[in-house]
């Protein structure tokens, strides 16, 4: 990479972590490019040189949400001694435990998120992302299937579709209507709920406690510029 090059990718994510962090204090609509821009030490123009609008920015932050659940499914996928109604619940825990952490982003920009999944342009790099991440899926739950610890008289793609519906579901109802009490448990419980219909009896018996499965890794936090001054 060129200094140059260099030099706009540092640009860029100075720009997507400035959003990150303005989303997570104040919802998608309220937050502006140009606020954006001056936190990222960058002119406005600058900020539409790397996103041409703020969809185009949050498909972005999408793509990075889809690809550390795709990192999580790829750690699932390695560990090849644990049951999968195991590796289901760690799953469910690992989604919860993120969630809650950032909630006050993913309050800002979860439903964005939750539409650019269903309207996703075909061969972008958010689409392929989501499209490794149900792949992973399908393939964790295959094995699942293969090694008789799951429903085999379900197609995996529906079994997949329920995890994901299931999951996510969940999350924003926590996020947006009912949050009382800890997104954790009720993680928890939905994984119970999700195993009842299509874990096949005693396939985990022995491993009822919840996996962690290694943390993804994640860039350091890049220190901002200042904003810049106007005259």
């Amino acid at each position: 990479m060129t200094r140059r090059q260099q030099g706009r990718a540092e640009q860029r994510g100075r720009i997507l972590e400035s959003a990150r962090t303005l989303f997570g204090t104040r919802s998608f609509d309220d937050v502006t490019m140009a606020e954006i821009a001056e936190r990222a030490g960058v002119a406005r123009a600058t900020v539409f040189n790397h996103f041409p609008s703020k969809r185009s920015l949050v498909e972005a932050i999408t793509h990075e949400v889809l690809a550390y659940w795709a990192s999580m499914l790829e750690h699932a996928l390695a560990d090849e001694s644990s049951p999968t109604p195991a590796l289901v619940r760690a799953l469910f825990a690992q989604m919860g435990e993120g969630i809650a952490h950032y909630h006050g982003f993913y309050r800002g920009v979860f439903r964005e998120i939750a539409r650019l999944r269903l309207g996703l342009e075909e061969g972008s790099q958010a689409a392929r992302t989501s499209a490794t991440a149900f792949e992973r899926l399908c393939r964790l739950l295959a094995r699942g299937q293969a090694r008789g610890e799951l429903r085999a008289d379900v197609d995996v793609a529906e079994l997949a579709s329920g995890f994901d519906s299931l999951a996510n579901g969940t999350i924003n109802q926590w996020l947006f209507g009912d949050h009382s009490g800890s997104l954790a448990e009720r993680m928890a419980r939905m994984a119970e709920i999700y195993l009842g219909s299509v874990a096949v009896s005693g396939a985990d018996a022995g491993a009822a406690a919840v996996l962690k499965l290694p943390a993804v890794p994640r860039a350091p936090a890049r220190r901002m510029r200042a904003p810049r001054r106007t005259r």
